[in-house]
């Protein structure tokens, strides 16, 4: 039996859809014949990771799953559960398992669980103990450790479209059991448009603004809408995916020597309220990654920019980021340091051990020079011509090897 949600909860809350077939969006991940659909149908779910943004539904599609499953579903935080409360959860499941019930565990924010927390999980995803399904906005590549990653099958969720949170919002309005539909609200066509809009894709975003607007009018405007916002929002975390995206965008941005949208980028990152020496740092490894010998001027530039940041702050330091910006994208580009190490890189890897010849060895001992420690070795700067200098610094089995370019 479903217990009806209270009226006392947020409408975003209130609005979850309770089945698939009213789940908004991601067709791709649950639509007919997807692999997905069959699986719940089936009950055949393996465990989960979903990945995505803020409001797509994460949470509500782990919640079907576990009623189309018949699965008892528990739920912890990444946030503030623990190795404590992992144990109850596993113990509860235990029993669920000895009374022949399956058990979903939904780890909200996995993300923020560190690798200790999710060792401990491990061994009761893989024995079955539990079907995990974790929700994270963070790359789960990144954040989740490998075992628990090849255990589990990866849906990324998409920001819904304006469509979806508009069908979303009109079903709000008009449902009398769970929505607004018994306050017979009037809401114009363009404060849907502004809310759906706002969103930025996140439903529970769009379904509180109605609901604060439905507090204050029964009549909803679009000047209602946009009082009840004040100010716009700008999608941007600073310590979540899309500032991994934006610091891409001015990155590659500077690298094509494309200097406007370097600082359209660089000004979305400081009116969001990043942190100016953070993009500092980023410009001084743009100087010598991508830069680098074709303008030795690049990194003094950067480390410059770097130190009025730490001098000055924000908002006067916006403008010598921006020159350093500019400065990147408008310079001459070579990465043959960056590729050159890259290449060193790969040698140390295949070749991580391989002894430094004898000829080139300090020799501060005796012994160390009865043992071949230096001998052979030319001093350079005793030879007028360069080529008679010529000798082997290099290990005996990359003899030869060009990292960069003559």
């Amino acid at each position: 039996m479903e217990i009806p949600k209270k009226t006392s909860s947020p409408l975003a809350d209130r609005m979850r859809p309770a089945h698939l077939d009213e789940f908004l969006g991601q067709q791709s991940l649950v639509g007919k014949g997807t692999f997905l659909e069959k699986a719940i149908k089936s009950d055949t779910v393996p465990s989960l990771l979903f990945w995505g943004p803020p409001g797509t539904g994460k949470t509500t599609l782990a919640r079907i799953i576990a009623k189309e499953t018949r699965s008892d579903f528990l739920e912890l935080s990444g946030v503030g559960s623990g190795l404590k409360d992992l144990r109850m959860v596993i113990e509860k499941a235990e029993e669920n398992r000895a009374h022949g019930k399956k058990t979903i565990l939904f780890i909200d924010e996995i993300h923020r669980w560190n690798k200790a927390q999710q060792d401990a999980l491990l061994p009761h995803v893989e024995h079955g103990t539990v079907t995990l399904i974790g929700a994270t906005t963070e790359n789960p590549s990144f954040e989740v450790i490998s075992a628990l990653l090849s255990r589990s099958r990866v849906f990324t969720l998409s920001a819904l479209s304006e469509e979806n949170i508009t069908e979303l919002l009109e079903r709000a309005i008009t449902d009398t059991e769970r929505g607004l539909g018994k306050k017979k609200l009037k809401v114009n066509a363009d404060a849907l448009a502004v809310m759906a809009g706002f969103s930025n894709g996140d439903a529970r975003v769009a379904l509180n603004t109605l609901e604060a607007c439905a507090g204050s009018a029964k009549v909803i405007t679009k000047k209602l809408v946009k009082e009840v916002l004040q100010t716009s929002r700008t999608l941007y975390d600073k310590t979540g995916e899309e500032h991994y995206n934006v610091i891409s965008a001015l990155h590659k941005s500077m690298r094509g020597g494309d200097a406007n949208a370097a600082i359209y980028w660089l000004g979305r990152m400081l009116e969001s309220g990043e942190e100016p020496l953070y993009i500092a740092r980023r410009l001084i490894r743009f100087a010598s990654e991508d830069i680098g010998i074709a303008n030795s001027l690049a990194l003094p530039q950067a480390v410059a920019a770097y130190q009025a940041c730490h001098f000055i702050g924000m908002p006067e330091c916006s403008v010598n980021l921006a020159q350093a910006v500019v400065y990147m994208a408008k310079s001459k580009k070579s990465n043959a340091i960056y590729t050159a190490y890259l290449s060193v890189q790969n040698d140390i890897r295949n070749f991580p051990s391989d002894p430094v010849p004898l000829h080139i060895r300090n020799a501060p001992t005796k012994l160390m020079k009865e043992l071949g420690y230096g001998k052979g070795y030319k001093y350079t700067p005793k030879f007028e011509n360069p080529k008679d200098a010529e000798q082997d610094y290099l290990p005996e089995r990359i003899k030869g090897r060009k990292y960069l370019e003559e």
